[in-house]
């Protein structure tokens, strides 16, 4: 498994398993599946209602708390601090632990325009060491920019969606130059790329899957990615990536496909509190 070190020095897999839209009930087979075929990072959410099963799974795989990375985030309609620190308690609760070493702000929700306020109940639950880590999902750079402006934390991670027809180039570059880490939700476009030609053209020449290479892009871009899948031979599969490598003409090409082509919701127009 690659890693990737984070600006506070925490080490977080490159490769995670995501169980976004993974009923609690399906939950637990699922990541008991991951955890078995080497996974160590599991991304969860409040959002998800499967924190319970996330943490089930974990009490129930064997594998030492200490060498897992367990990330999970705080939902739109707790960013004030009080609430946002009433949610991570009751996040934690759920999982049956005592720590997570990642917690993100699920989404900026910019008519709301509390984030900041949550960010300042994150920074003390980092300060506590209950988060060994925090971190956004979703933000734009106008979005950090306003956050960093007046915290005194530089977020961790920046988890959004990122997949070759959504390269995010520009943000990925802002990241970089402050030193926050890309995540990708939806690494594989919601399956929309597998049938992809382009994509085929470069799994039949080293003997892949399309969802393989997909994922080797994103670990040669330097970007963390969470696939999901409740079906235990995909969810092997996509683990698989760490033994080939793709050549700089194959990921020009898979560079390419980029078309700004958002699936999920666009950031500046999410306002949902349900």
């Amino acid at each position: 498994m690659q890693t990737v070190t984070l600006n506070n020095g925490v080490v977080m897999p490159q490769l995670g398993f995501g169980v976004w839209q993974v009923p609690d009930d399906e939950a637990q087979p699922a990541v008991e599946t991951a955890l078995a075929a080497g996974y160590r990072s599991i991304d969860t959410a409040k959002l998800y209602h499967n924190e319970e099963g996330v943490g089930r799974a974990v009490r129930a795989s064997g594998v030492p708390r200490s060498e897992l990375f367990i990330t999970t985030k705080l939902w739109n309609d707790e960013h004030d601090y009080d609430r946002a620190l009433r949610a991570f308690d009751a996040s934690l609760d759920r999982l049956g632990m005592d720590y997570v070493d990642l917690y993100l702000i699920h989404w900026p929700v910019p008519k709301q325009d509390k984030y900041r306020d949550a960010w300042k109940a994150l920074e003390k639950v980092y300060a506590e060491g209950r988060a060994k880590a925090i971190g956004v999902s979703n933000f734009t750079v106008a979005n950090l920019t306003r956050l960093m402006e007046s915290s005194s934390v530089v977020p961790a991670v920046n988890q959004v969606e990122l997949h070759p027809r959504l390269s995010q180039a520009e943000l990925r570059a802002f990241h970089a130059e402050r030193g926050i880490a890309t995540e990708a939700w939806s690494p594989l476009g919601q399956g929309q790329l597998i049938g992809d030609t382009v994509v085929a053209k470069v799994a039949d020449a080293h003997g892949r899957t399309p969802a393989q290479v997909i994922l080797r892009w994103h670990l040669q871009l330097g970007v963390i990615a969470i696939p999901k899948s409740v079906t235990p031979s995909r969810i092997r599969e996509n683990i698989e990536v760490f033994d080939f490598e793709l050549s700089g003409e194959e990921m020009a090409v898979i560079d390419g496909l980029d078309a700004r082509g958002r699936i999920g919701p666009d950031p500046d127009r999410m306002n949902w509190l349900g």
